[in-house]
C-alpha cells in the first residue's frame, strides 16, 4: 500500500474510490500524567506524551490503511492528520485521505 500526502503518484493513473479514515483516542496512565505535569514546571520535552502521540498516529494510519484495503485500494493519496484534546491527558488522532486504485 502506497501512502502519500500529494494528490498524485508519479507515473500512475488513479481511479478514486473514496474517503478513508482511521482514528484513535489515547491517554497515559495517571502516573505518567503526574510526572509529565511536574515536567511542565521545569520545562523540556514531554517524552511520554510524544510517545503517546506517535503510537496514536501509527494506530490511526493502520486503521485508515485497513479501510482502504477493504475498498480494494492500491494507495491512499492526499493523506492528512489532525489531532485534538478530548480531556486533560487524552487526545484523538485522525488520519484521512483518498483511497485510489491504479488504472
Amino acid at each position: 500500500m502506497i501512502i502519500v500526502n500529494t494528490d498524485y503518484i508519479t507515473g500512475k493513473e488513479l481511479e478514486m474510490l473514496g474517503l478513508v479514515k482511521g482514528s484513535t483516542i489515547q491517554s497515559k496512565h495517571i502516573g505518567k500524567d503526574i510526572t509529565q505535569g511536574f515536567k511542565t514546571i521545569v520545562g523540556g520535552e514531554l517524552k511520554a506524551y510524544n510517545e503517546m502521540m506517535s503510537e496514536a498516529r501509527t494506530l490511526a494510519t493502520d486503521r485508515m490503511i485497513d479501510e482502504a484495503k477493504s475498498l480494494g485500494a492500491d494507495a491512499v493519496v492526499n493523506v492528512r492528520y489532525a489531532s485534538s484534546a478530548i480531556m486533560q491527558g487524552a487526545a484523538e488522532v485522525i488520519a484521512y485521505g483518498t483511497a485510489v486504485k491504479f488504472i
